[in-house]
């Protein structure tokens, strides 16, 4: 974890995990994705080390809603594609 993150803290998760919040999660984990760096992963977005707190908070909305990792990685793959 950053030292930023030991300061902040997780974001919260919604009370109930609506389909709504499903696509932000799904686009949190899209957009801070993991690249490598010579010092190691770090998220594509801010950089920060990843997993960073959106990354985290994504993948936590997700499991929160009871996605298996099948379902999620489908979720990530839909998001990435072209879109006609």
């Amino acid at each position: 974890m950053d030292s930023i993150d030991e300061i902040l803290g997780e974001l919260p998760l919604p009370p109930y995990v609506t389909a709504e919040d499903v696509g932000f999660a799904v686009k949190a984990i899209t957009v801070h994705a993991p690249e490598q760096w010579p010092e190691g992963r770090r998220c594509r977005n801010d950089r920060a080390p990843h997993p960073c707190r959106l990354h985290r908070w994504g993948r936590r909305v997700l499991d929160q809603r009871g996605l298996t990792d099948r379902q999620i990685e489908a979720l990530i793959a839909e998001q990435e594609a072209p879109h006609r």
